[in-house]
């Protein structure tokens, strides 16, 4: 299993103390200080990354270019690190593709937690080769492609986690907690409410144009994904 941590922070002080405590708890840490090092170090390493803690504001490129320039590439983990407490910031994070985020300052051990829901997740995909349909919704584990109606789809590596598991699951309503712990898992620290947003991404990226919609509230219990139901949204 990958244990590689690319983290990306120009105070020196703050990464040197995150890079410690990553070590202590037997993490291999990379570090780079400003977004071109972090742009060149994710391309000779990519293949042995676990995740990447970034930063937000850097020198010469900041963090959301990084973030952008690497989800051209592939889908892996990203934790975004910073100062900004701004909701509309926190959105347009996950809206570019970032999987979680953790403000400034925050505790080792919250981070840590955040860590280790990216890591049970790795393990849980890990081997598990298989296909998924409903209607014309396909997604496969091995090349994690998703299509729908022959159309490709993009999606963030949280939106890919919480399809796959509803595709597990066809039929099933689930909380927003039950989806919480799992596809955020039990440690998640943020708000109830980023359930209800990443259903949105799903939905504008998956229930489009005609075809009939798969994603279905069922008020005041949560979400299900399905193929019909004649009294759902």
């Amino acid at each position: 299993m990958k244990n590689t941590i690319l983290l990306v922070e120009d105070e020196e002080g703050l990464a040197s103390y995150v890079a410690k405590e990553l070590t202590f708890e037997d993490f291999t840490v990379i570090t780079a200080a400003d977004g071109e090092e972090a742009w060149e170090t994710y391309q000779e390493k990519r293949d042995d990354l676990l995740l990447i803690l970034l930063d937000w504001m850097l020198p010469k490129m900041d963090g959301m270019q990084v973030l952008r320039r690497i989800r051209k590439h592939d889908d892996l983990p990203v934790i975004m690190m910073t100062a900004r407490d701004y909701l509309g910031d926190k959105v347009t994070g996950l809206d570019t593709g970032a999987d979680d985020y953790i403000t400034k300052p925050f505790e080792i051990e919250e981070l840590l937690a955040r860590i280790r829901v990216i890591q049970r997740r790795a393990e849980h995909q890990t081997g598990r080769d298989q296909a998924y349909h409903l209607a014309d919704l396909t997604l496969v584990t091995k090349t994690r492609q998703v299509d729908r109606g022959g159309r490709n789809l993009q999606l963030t590596q949280r939106e890919y986690d919480l399809l796959l598991f509803l595709l597990q699951h066809p039929g099933q309503v689930f909380t927003r907690d039950e989806l919480l712990d799992n596809v955020w898992g039990v440690d998640f620290l943020g708000q109830q409410n980023v359930v209800d947003v990443y259903i949105g991404y799903l939905r504008n990226k998956i229930d489009v144009g005609d075809a009939p919609h798969l994603f279905h509230t069922v008020r005041g219990v949560g979400y299900s994904l399905k193929e019909d139901d004649a009294d759902a949204n």
